[in-house]
């Protein structure tokens, strides 16, 4: 997919990387730029990771990393989209003045938000920036009912099993509709995975090991049928079809 990258150069350093989030938050600029330090967060949840919606207004290329410059309705914000030993050709092709979609964390540099690119791709219809908005909305007034309810300080201490893990993970659901919580943890964990042969079985059931080896491979079966990944180099390696 266009605008892979090794997913550990994005791990937050120090002390945040020991609360990690889970999902994909849809955000609008201003609500990153206006974050407190550490990760994503919205009313006490975790987030792994932001998306955002934005026009790109300038683009900087140096021999180690591509800036973009994004900006919506609520501000700007730089993205970083770092370049290995001859990635140039493989950078995303974006256009000035057009919109993208990002996918990314967020760090501070100089007091300065920025976000890390892990996936650009092209808006190529304009109802995916309205869509984006009402999602991000909808994350947003979720999160609020959410923590209201009292969630937030029940789940926090496990957010693998139920509660708040499952919540966050349902928030990500916005890229893929119709799949609960357990679907689309899997479902992100392929998505995530930027090998070429794609993630092993292996390998999920040992991230998911409070998933049963068959609830896993009705899973994976599931979501093969749905068209949502598809086996790689044997029926044992997954790549997502998004």
């Amino acid at each position: 997919p266009v605008g892979d990258f090794n997913a550990t150069q994005t791990a937050p350093a120090g002390a945040a990387s020991s609360q990690k989030g889970e999902g994909i938050a849809p955000l609008v600029i201003k609500q990153i730029v206006d974050a407190p330090e550490g990760n994503i967060e919205m009313f006490g949840m975790q987030y792994a990771m932001a998306c955002v919606v934005g026009i790109v207004r300038n683009v900087e290329t140096s021999s180690t990393k591509i800036t973009y410059t994004l900006e919506d309705h609520s501000g700007r914000i730089d993205a970083h989209y770092w370049l290995e030993e001859g990635d140039a050709l493989k950078a995303p092709e974006v256009m000035v003045n057009n919109y993208v979609k990002v996918y990314g964390t967020t760090r501070s540099q100089a007091g300065q938000k920025t976000l890390m690119v892990f996936k650009l791709l092209p808006v190529l219809d304009p109802n995916e920036v309205c869509t984006h908005l009402l999602e991000a909305l909808n994350a947003r007034y979720k999160a609020e009912d959410y923590q209201s309810k009292g969630g937030a300080s029940e789940g926090a201490g496990h957010s693998g099993a139920g509660g708040m893990g499952d919540f966050t993970a349902s928030q990500s659901s916005a890229i893929v509709s119709g799949l609960d919580p357990k679907q689309q943890a899997v479902f992100q964990a392929i998505k995530s995975n930027v090998s070429e042969e794609g993630i092993s079985r292996k390998e999920l059931k040992t991230k998911f090991s409070h998933i049963s080896d068959s609830e896993l491979n009705n899973i994976l079966d599931f979501m093969i049928s749905e068209g949502h990944i598809y086996s790689s180099i044997d029926a044992d390696h997954f790549i997502c079809t998004m």
